[in-house]
């Protein structure tokens, strides 16, 4: 199977059941954000290939299960509103997010400045896939009859990498560099 169609040459696009819609519609911006945040989440997470920290086990199987779960949520997001959706978001992977972030923000130390988007590579790298999930998001809000779950996960998906970066940034011991104080 060749990896080329040419059916997108004239800048028309498939959703998932072969509606046909344009290239720049915000449907196709939203799921297209979706997969950028993936990748984002991808890259960040190759740079801890060489690390080594005690919970590193633990990290690769959550980003895989995020990963897995953005990849639903540009599913239903590609999916007609008519449609059957074939892969959906669940109640259930927005409760992980929240446990995760709950635990791993306990390690941290309290925020009390902001702090810039940094550290270690996957650190930055989680913080730049935290700032294409809220592009996501804010793309996702202006479709009509998106699963509120799509939309909750999205927003919530924003805080993990937040919490990610800073944790994984803690346990690499890169310090958080807040704004400076004039």
């Amino acid at each position: 199977m060749k990896i080329y169609t040419k059916t997108g040459d004239k800048g028309t696009t498939s959703l998932v059941y072969g509606t046909r819609i344009a290239k720049n519609d915000m449907r196709v911006e939203a799921y297209g954000t979706c997969d950028e945040a993936n990748s984002a989440i991808g890259q960040a997470i190759s740079f801890l290939k060489k690390e080594d920290f005690p919970e590193k086990m633990e990290a690769e199987e959550v980003f895989h299960k995020v990963q897995t779960a953005l990849f639903h949520v540009g599913a239903e997001l590609s999916t007609p509103a008519n449609k059957e959706v074939k892969w959906k978001i669940k109640q259930e992977d927005i409760e992980e997010l929240e446990h995760t972030i709950d635990k791993w923000d306990s390690a941290l130390p309290p925020l009390n400045n902001f702090i810039l988007p940094g550290g270690h590579p996957a650190g930055a790298g989680l913080h730049f896939a935290r700032t294409v999930v809220r592009r996501a998001e804010r793309c996702a809000v202006s479709l009509e009859d998106v699963n509120p779950l799509v939309l909750s996960y999205l927003n919530r998906l924003s805080d993990f990498l937040f919490v990610a970066a800073r944790f994984v940034n803690m346990r690499l011991n890169e310090n958080e560099k807040t704004l400076h104080q004039s």
